[in-house]
């Protein structure tokens, strides 16, 4: 197939990409965008095809050495489209676009669509709004080798843009899914999960509790916290120490924080002992 070269502004296909800034043009196609080389990279890693590449040589710092992302789009079976520089940065939803821009199918699988490992360790957010925060999760969870990350009550969705720069493409290499609530206890529940629940409105520390076996770490926003039916849903309440004037951490923040003490116990094979009392 012949590359398409553009070069206006106007074009129509531009207006088609654009349009997947939109949350309803993406639920409705089911595609989403992925602006930046690096992120373009890891969903390329992750066994994402693109629909489209859209490349612009005159934004990129090295055009020779970065070409071979465009053959490689297209060896999997991507179209690819060519851009001068007005038309490009017409398109592109991040300031100091770096030439790349790519329409992939938007990531996620329904709850019971996940494919899990034995005694997995999943991360469910509830009700996360923004979409720097729901990124930054997944950047952990994808170094931390969780299994899953679940939204539940979701308020973004995981096609926003901003999330898929925010996550630097581990939104692909993440398996994620989203339910309301009631549904991903249910789904724990039927699948021998323990959920632990982050809270500030509990005396157990986050290092106090057993993180080994089939488990799940929940956090909220940072301004609400979790909602009643989860809280009431879990096996454990756990809490962070705060000893400033803020009671909570952002949402990432926790999220790291208690997910990295699961990994080393899990590691360890062996969990922290309680204090005695």
């Amino acid at each position: 197939m012949a590359e398409l070269h553009v070069t206006s502004a106007s074009n129509p296909r531009l207006k088609e990409v654009a349009a997947l800034r939109r949350r309803r043009a993406r639920e409705t196609e089911g595609l989403t965008l992925v602006d930046g080389y690096e992120e373009l990279v890891l969903a390329l890693d992750a066994g994402v095809v693109p629909r489209t590449v859209l490349h612009c040589p005159e934004l990129m710092a090295d055009p020779q050495a970065r070409s071979g992302l465009v053959e490689r789009a297209r060896a999997a079976g991507s179209s690819t489209v060519r851009c001068g520089r007005a038309a490009f940065e017409k398109v592109a939803y991040r300031e100091g676009p770096d030439g790349f821009l790519a329409v992939v199918p938007v990531a996620g699988v329904p709850l019971d669509g996940l494919r899990l490992p034995p005694d997995p360790l999943v991360l469910v957010c509830e009700g996360l709004e923004k979409p720097g925060n729901l990124g930054a999760v997944l950047r952990t969870a994808d170094a931390a080798g969780v299994a899953a990350v679940v939204a539940a009550d979701p308020v973004t969705d995981w096609g926003n843009p901003n999330v898929v720069r925010a996550s630097k493409g581990t939104v692909f290499s993440v398996p994620v899914a989203a339910a309301p609530t009631s549904d991903v206890l249910t789904w724990l529940r039927d699948g021998g999960i323990r959920l632990v629940a982050t809270t500030p409105d509990t005396s157990r520390m986050y290092t106090e509790v057993d993180y080994r076996g089939g488990v799940a770490l929940a956090v909220g926003t940072e301004k609400e916290g979790l909602t009643r039916g989860l809280l009431d849903g879990a096996d454990e309440r756990v809490r962070i120490p705060m000893t400033g004037r803020v009671n909570s951490l952002n949402a990432s923040t926790a999220a790291a924080v208690v997910v990295y003490e699961a990994v080393r116990q899990r590691a360890s094979g062996a969990a922290r002992r309680e204090p005695s009392r």
